[in-house]
């Protein structure tokens, strides 16, 4: 006891500072945590460790992303001779089973340790040092090229020299996408048969054989690996499921969409692959003739109304709505996106993604776009009557719109927005141009043969080059020449006879003053402008919009197509195919 300026102060030894008494909270927490992982790993019957002072391998943190393994409490501390030392917070987790499989599946026997919280947080302050250059896939992708996968052959042979057992799993998968990726496939296809697993390549359209034999056992091992990548259950068999995962390169990143199914033979498993490269062309690489890309460009100049693009999945959408964003890419310029998914990144534009359950949907995203004073705005689909009405409003209201629609052709476009239940009197005035268009596949211009023309196709020909509108430059077609694939194909095209696609377009315009500038002598045969929006009035059908768009001068797909046959890059067989059999006028 001591007296103060006239105060009575009592001092006990036994009373603590502030922050010692934080200290002893801490110690009773901890300690409270360590009891909690002991029973934890008694009532699993595994080791407890206490990673206080335990040293980690920074190398062995590597076979587990740091992403990953913060969010399933789970870290390999150490990995030597085919074992690794698992630590773990909780061993019945889906998500540390999961891990733990894929462990195995690359070489290792896991040895599990259950720890707190405490001593986990310490293992994962160690992920500070190890390498900034870790990929989202386990070791580094190489591109195909230097792998030398450029031809199906290439990619057979490299699998075949590989053991395919559970050691290898990631070998091979790593072989797959490269060989992928230097053939430009679009998709990677696993299908199980009774007793075997078939890989098959999608490229230009077509699927190819690629291996027949891939044995089921290893098969289950790889599945669950590109299950583990994509964040999909790895025990889940009887359902559907979606995800992604991404391959880092030396240059770019791709995108590679998974999706895997029950069949009767086992789980099919379908990856699509995004490459950014495939939506990197401009308007002059579309494949557009000149004419078609001179109303195109015209229409892209206008500050509003809408421009429409229909047809099938994989008919190059996407690609030729990305071209026109890039092509009005301008910093004084606000361009907003709502897709569904986002499939590929596009610099300087505010992407988008439709979320069902957050309850964003196109209709409500695209009404929540239009108040962040945009420019130009791309609704990946107009897919129902709210989207498609404010879209069209959108328009309207000084606003340049571009879409998708489901319709088999330009003029179908127009039905189906009534069909939708959107106003006649609103579509007319807003739309500008509808687009549709197919994708053929281009003869392979290193072993593409001459083909003899025939008297009477010559004359059909002739007589399709005639009646053909004035704006389209019938000089660049004088020499008529045509091409058939080479018997048996050559190595450059995989001996598909083919590489590379092109897209065919048919243009409904609905611009009559770039409709009479186009149409040169004939301009005082077409008629007014109103007489389409009459026909959307009246809610006309397919057939009669098309009527009179070719009496406008548009130039079908089939067309069009023909016209890509005799500059050289196609056949007729592949514009029968997307079009149906040619009608010779």
């Amino acid at each position: 006891m001591w007296i103060a300026c006239g105060k009575l102060f009592l001092y006990n030894k036994s009373v603590k500072t502030l922050a010692d008494i934080k200290s002893q909270l801490t110690k009773a927490r901890r300690e409270a945590e360590e009891r909690d992982a002991k029973r934890v790993a008694e009532k699993n019957n595994l080791p407890y460790a206490d990673m206080s002072a335990k040293p980690v391998s920074v190398e062995a943190l590597n076979l587990i992303p740091e992403e990953i393994a913060k969010k399933n409490k789970i870290a390999v501390i150490e990995a030597l001779k085919g074992k690794a030392a698992i630590v773990v917070c909780d061993p019945n987790s889906e998500g540390v089973k999961q891990i733990l499989k894929e462990i195995e599946l690359k070489g290792y026997k896991p040895a599990i340790f259950v720890v707190s919280e405490y001593s986990f947080n310490r293992v994962l302050n160690f992920y500070k040092f190890v390498s900034q250059k870790q990929e989202k896939i386990s070791g580094k992708i190489e591109t195909g090229k230097e792998m030398g996968l450029n031809s199906l052959k290439k990619i057979e042979e490299a699998l075949k020299t590989i053991p395919f057992n559970t050691l290898n799993v990631g070998k091979i998968f790593e072989i797959v996408l490269n060989g992928a990726l230097a053939n430009r496939a679009s998709d990677i296809h696993f299908e199980p048969e009774e007793k075997i697993v078939k890989l098959r390549l999608r490229i230009d359209g077509a699927l190819h054989d690629v291996l027949n034999d891939i044995n089921k056992e290893f098969y289950s091992a790889l599945l669950s690996r590109i299950k583990l990548l994509s964040n999909l259950k790895i025990n889940v068999r009887d359902e559907a499921q979606d995800g992604r995962f991404t391959i880092k390169s030396v240059s770019k990143e791709i995108e590679v969409r998974v999706a895997i199914a029950p069949s009767e033979f086992g789980e099919v498993a379908v990856m699509r692959i995004l490459d950014p490269d495939a939506i990197s062309l401009s308007l002059s690489d579309l494949g557009l003739r000149d004419d078609d890309l001179k109303i195109i460009e015209a229409e892209l100049k206008r500050p509003n109304g809408m421009i429409l693009n229909t047809g099938p999945t994989g008919s190059g959408k996407t690609t030729t709505l990305y071209a026109f964003l890039k092509h009005k890419k301008n910093p004084e310029i606000k361009i907003i996106t709502i897709e569904d998914p986002i499939e590929y990144h596009l610099e300087g534009i505010e992407q988008t993604q439709v979320d069902e359950e957050a309850g964003y949907t196109f209709a409500n995203g695209l009404r929540s776009l239009m108040r962040q004073d945009p420019d130009i705005i791309l609704v990946g689909e107009m897919r129902d009557k709210e989207t498609s009405e404010i879209g069209i409003q959108a328009a309207l209201t000084g606003h340049l719109v571009f879409s998708t629609i489901h319709a088999n052709s330009a003029a179908a476009a127009i039905p189906r927005l009534l069909d939708l239940g959107v106003k006649p009197t609103s579509i007319g005035p807003a739309l500008n141009l509808v687009i549709a268009q197919r994708l053929v596949r281009r003869l392979c211009q290193n072993c593409k043969a001459s083909a003899e023309i025939s008297g009477d196709l010559r004359i059909k020909i002739e007589k399709f080059l005639s009646d053909l509108p004035t704006r389209v430059n019938k000089g660049n077609y004088k020499d008529i020449k045509i091409f058939s694939p080479s018997e048996n194909g050559c190595e450059k095209c995989n001996n598909s006879k083919y590489k590379g696609r092109v897209a065919i377009y048919e243009l409904l315009l609905n611009d009559p003053e770039y409709e009479k500038i186009m149409a040169g002598e004939k301009a005082e045969e077409l008629s007014s402008h109103k007489e389409l929006e009459e026909l959307i009035l009246q809610q006309a059908g397919e057939t009669a919009i098309k009527k009179f768009s070719q009496e406008q001068g548009m130039v079908t797909m089939q067309e069009d197509g023909i016209l890509k046959v005799i500059s050289g890059m196609t056949t007729f067989e592949e514009v029968e195919s997307m079009t149906g059999s040619i009608i010779w006028k």
